[in-house]
């Protein structure tokens, strides 16, 4: 029941994205199942975070807490906060827990771990901080490995100490491995024999796919059913290529805002994406002219090519916009109405520069001609043989 439990928590499926190939493995403890956890989670311009964790002890009250985390953790993502503030939330979340569930006479989580990290594939760049938890593995595309120096923060639930966050630019076709202790570790053997034996298994075999990583690694260091629970997350990364991204610099000049609107046009025509520019020029200018009515400077707006139409304009104030609902009496206060109404989702995220205003189209559905078969190949053929004005 346990196990059953654990597995309906976990994910069932890899959400779609560009940004990495994904493979996974989760392998329950032999005598009982743990609160091992893993997840892959887009995110906004085309960014993907991912998580591992592990909850203290086994059976029910670990899955059902390990089921609290992830939700938590998908929760405090659609904040789109960075790394170690997220872990900061979480450290929080499990705080309080515990002491409701202290005042209960119940288990507490205090000993969970967690790695977050955000990868994005326009820069390449991968965000990352831990609470606890094992560094992860790196296999550049020369086969060289290694584990990233990631700053060692405290498990969940204890409180005290800030989280830091490590910054790596990674080339395209490095694998990340993130995995959780049951991996290494082991009665028989010490956490450094572990790591020895994950690099030797990491270790010559530069194009592999993340599915064959996944199996090589498990049967290396896993010859038998594991004595704890082990969850494994192997990543691939991948570059969104130059060609469907486009950026301009904004002069804070509202007469700089026709100009966006015919350059973005512009764009659109290029990428065989016309009919969109209506929407996308109103979005735009929305956008455009709130950053220069209440931001600060550099504005600049930056146009993603992605499985959506990504449309950032970034400035450089903190202030968040906020949506209402303009009276009928109002000359203002439609914008960013009109901008929920326009897009298909819609937000903002804060950086150490200011912040990101953003809104996403649906791409149009491409219908593709089928291929045709040999027989209707044939057929064809036979019927211009009969008849030569067919």
């Amino acid at each position: 029941m346990a196990v059953t439990l654990q597995r309906s928590l976990l994910p069932q499926a890899m959400p779609e994205q560009n940004a990495l190939d994904i493979a996974y493995r989760y392998l329950p403890a032999q005598s009982g199942v743990g609160g091992d956890w893993f997840d892959v989670i887009p995110l906004p311009g085309s960014r993907v975070a991912l998580a591992v964790g592990d909850v203290v002890g086994h059976g029910l009250h670990a899955a059902a807490t390990m089921g609290r985390l992830r939700t938590a953790v998908h929760n405090f993502s659609t904040l789109d906060l960075p790394p170690d503030e997220l872990l900061s939330h979480l450290d929080d979340l499990v705080g309080r827990i515990d002491q409701n569930e202290a005042a209960e006479s119940a288990a507490g989580v205090v000993g969970a771990t967690c790695l977050y990290g955000i990868y994005d594939p326009v820069t390449r760049r991968y965000v990352m901080a831990r609470a606890g938890h094992l560094a992860p593995a790196l296999v550049e595309p020369d086969g060289t490995v290694t584990f990233p120096d990631v700053p060692a923060g405290p498990p969940l639930g204890v409180g005290g100490m800030p989280f830091q966050t490590a910054e790596l630019c990674l080339e395209e076709g490095t694998q990340l491995i993130l995995y959780t202790d049951g991996l290494i570790e082991d009665r028989r053997r010490d956490l450094d024999v572990g790591m020895d034996l994950l690099r030797a298994a990491l270790t010559g075999h530069p194009s592999r796919s993340p599915e064959d990583t996944c199996r090589d690694v498990l049967d290396c260091l896993l010859p038998e059913r594991p004595k704890d629970d082990v969850a494994l997350l192997v990543a691939r990364t991948r570059q969104l290529p130059a060609d469907r991204i486009a950026d301009w610099d904004v002069r804070p000049d509202p007469a700089a805002v026709a100009g966006m609107r015919d350059a973005v046009s512009d764009k659109l025509e290029e990428w065989g994406l016309a009919e969109l520019g209506f929407t996308m020029e109103l979005i735009l200018s929305e956008l455009i002219t709130n950053a220069i009515r209440y931001g600060a400077e550099p504005i600049h707006v930056r146009l993603i090519r992605d499985r959506m139409l990504i449309c950032e304009v970034s400035d450089g104030s903190s202030t968040s916009p906020h949506l209402r609902y303009a009276a009928t009496t109002d000359e203002g206060g439609r914008g960013l109405f009109l901008v929920s109404q326009m897009a298909e989702r819609w937000g903002t995220r804060y950086t150490p520069q200011g912040k990101v205003i953003w809104a996403e189209q649906a791409l149009p559905e491409v219908v593709e001609q089928p291929v045709p078969t040999p027989a209707a190949v044939d057929a064809f053929r036979s019927r211009e043989t009969a008849d030569p004005k067919a």
